[in-house]
């Protein structure tokens, strides 16, 4: 996402008390700048910082989604058999130490058995973290909610990536958590030859393609946020995968792993683990 400079100032008194799932204390402030701008502190509680340990330190490499007090989503291509995680959750400027965020070890990562690395279009890039104890919630630690079964985001609908990502295709990290609408982009239009052909599965959801606005290295496995009817947030998507020529390239969308193509999987895992 490219970068905007706008800032908000921390909200110190949280609504009403949120349900269960998808309903921030703080909500987000959204509008449609071009190309990202700072998130409003703490008003996508769901998202969490997914760090390896490297040189005695902790290392931003992908995002993920609370959707449970102990359960963790992200992308199967987050996760490598020879690193060691530490999940950080309720996060806003990585290089800050802040009240009320925490960080806690995975008890147990399950990356979904048709992953193949070599085969990305296979699909298939979603992975789950059992963490090593449940989180408390709180007004800056709230899990997503998981969308409907099998449900469709129809053409041009807008909603939101958010992460850590670069800024641009070879820019600097950021410090502050970003956020930039995408408009999604139906199968029928994505899987043209002239945008990703046979690439994209009808397990994935394609948004953006405008040249404008896309998820950028830093944002995988993080999630695409969409509001379901109720009016709760859900995350219908996991940064997957994008263009190698740039992050925002023209008809050639941010690709998402479909998230209610997975509920299956996703209670079943969380039920037998």
């Amino acid at each position: 996402m490219s970068h905007g400079c706008k800032t908000f100032p921390l909200v110190t008194e949280p609504h009403a008390p949120a349900p269960s799932c998808g309903n921030p204390a703080y909500p987000p402030l959204l509008t449609r700048v071009v190309g990202g701008e700072d998130a409003r502190p703490f008003s996508w509680p769901w998202q969490v910082s997914l760090t390896y340990g490297a040189n005695g330190g902790w290392y931003h490499t992908c995002g993920g989604t609370l959707i449970a007090p102990n359960w963790v989503l992200t992308a199967a291509h987050c996760i490598s058999s020879s690193l060691t995680y530490l999940v950080f959750l309720g996060k806003h400027n990585l290089r800050l130490a802040e009240d009320g965020s925490i960080a806690v070890s995975p008890q147990k990562i399950i990356v979904h058995e048709g992953w193949d690395p070599n085969r990305l279009a296979d699909g298939n890039d979603i992975a789950l973290i059992k963490l090593s104890q449940s989180v408390a919630l709180s007004s800056q630690i709230q899990p997503a909610c998981l969308p409907p079964a099998n449900s469709l985001l129809a053409s041009g609908v807008v909603c939101y990536v958010t992460g850590w990502g670069r800024l641009q295709t070879n820019g600097a990290l950021p410090d502050i958590l970003q956020q930039g609408p995408l408009v999604v982009v139906d199968y029928a239009t994505c899987s043209r030859p002239s945008w990703w052909g046979s690439i994209v599965k009808t397990t994935m959801i394609c948004g953006g393609g405008d040249g404008l606005i896309s998820s950028c290295n830093g944002d995988s496995g993080g999630p695409l946020n969409c509001k379901g009817a109720d009016g709760r947030w859900e995350v219908h998507g996991v940064v997957s995968f994008g263009s190698a020529l740039s992050c925002n390239y023209y008809q050639k969308p941010s690709v998402f792993t479909r998230v209610s193509a997975f509920n299956n999987w996703i209670n079943t895992v969380m039920a037998n683990n």
